[in-house]
């Protein structure tokens, strides 16, 4: 089978779409589906079905697909170590990390990494680490840094940094000149959280969970799904929010935001590096993984 029409029809998959797999692969719409009914043709199978204008895998499709993505994985990393035996690193690593590795910790080290290996390029999806880890599995990532750990048996985890959460508050909040207040407290306010996917979201809830609260029991104002947008809403006056110190620690310097801490508790979360078991990593990976640790 060829490399290219197969590399072509996982991108369909992934974005269950031939139009924003044309859009990613700069090829017209006519091309892709031409490469997709060839296939069809040379397997003698039905691949997808159209539901609409979203595109699902047969059950044959579906079997392409998991030996389509390991092939493609096996000759990208084959490439790359007959570079790496020629004396060079090239090759592109795609790899995703939740909001703040991703925003505020990734780039400086992608920066660093490839000033060192001019001749490899490195593509950075954020997202929610649960969808990250959701696109390891299913070959679209080779690797991710999140901010929170659960029971996937499909991936290996390996703690990398460690990030610290604060409480962040309005400058015109009563607590804005406090030092503390009790855990018990965050009840009482009105609370704006991220989505589902959120690591700093999974972090806060079994912190609660962990001292006896319901996390249900906020006074819920806002779900937001990203960061930037939680800042904003709490220089707003909307509510308060836990988030990475990273995330607005200019903000506090500024005085546009206000913290305070959490009588006795330090809320603290490591960050990991979690890539799919029992697939080897791609020379360029490992390097890369190499630089991080």
């Amino acid at each position: 089978m060829d490399t290219h029409k197969l590399a072509v029809y996982c991108k369909v998959i992934e974005q269950k779409s031939f139009t924003r797999a044309a859009e990613i692969l700069l090829l017209s719409q006519p091309t892709v589906s031409e490469h997709i009914r060839s296939l069809e043709e040379e397997t003698g199978q039905l691949l997808l079905n159209r539901l609409g204008k979203e595109i699902r895998p047969t059950e044959a499709g579906t079997i392409l697909y998991s030996y389509a993505v390991k092939a493609l994985h096996l000759l990208e990393e084959t490439r790359q170590a007959l570079d790496q035996y020629a004396g060079m690193l090239s090759g592109r690593l795609r790899m995703g990390a939740g909001t703040i590795p991703g925003t505020y910790i990734l780039p400086k080290e992608i920066g660093r990494f490839k000033k060192e290996h001019p001749n490899i390029s490195i593509s950075l999806r954020i997202a929610g680490s649960k969808t990250i880890g959701a696109e390891i599995l299913s070959g679209e990532l080779e690797m991710g840094v999140v901010g929170a750990r659960w029971k996937e048996p499909g991936l290996s985890w390996q703690q990398l940094f460690q990030d610290d959460l604060i409480i962040a508050v309005p400058t015109t909040h009563p607590w804005a000149g406090k030092k503390e207040i009790s855990l018990k407290q965050l009840l009482e306010v009105d609370f704006i959280i991220r989505d589902h996917s959120s690591g700093t979201r999974l972090v806060t809830e079994e912190l609660l969970e962990k001292h006896g609260l319901n996390p249900a029991k906020r006074k819920i104002v806002a779900e937001i799904g990203s960061t930037e947008a939680i800042r904003e809403a709490v220089k707003a006056g909307i509510g308060v929010a836990i988030l990475s110190s990273r995330a607005v620690e200019e903000d506090i310097r500024s005085g546009a935001l206000a913290t305070v801490a959490i009588n006795g508790i330090q809320i603290q979360r490591p960050f990991y590096l979690i890539t799919r078991k029992k697939l080897s990593l791609s020379p360029l990976c490992k390097a890369f993984i190499e630089s991080l640790t």
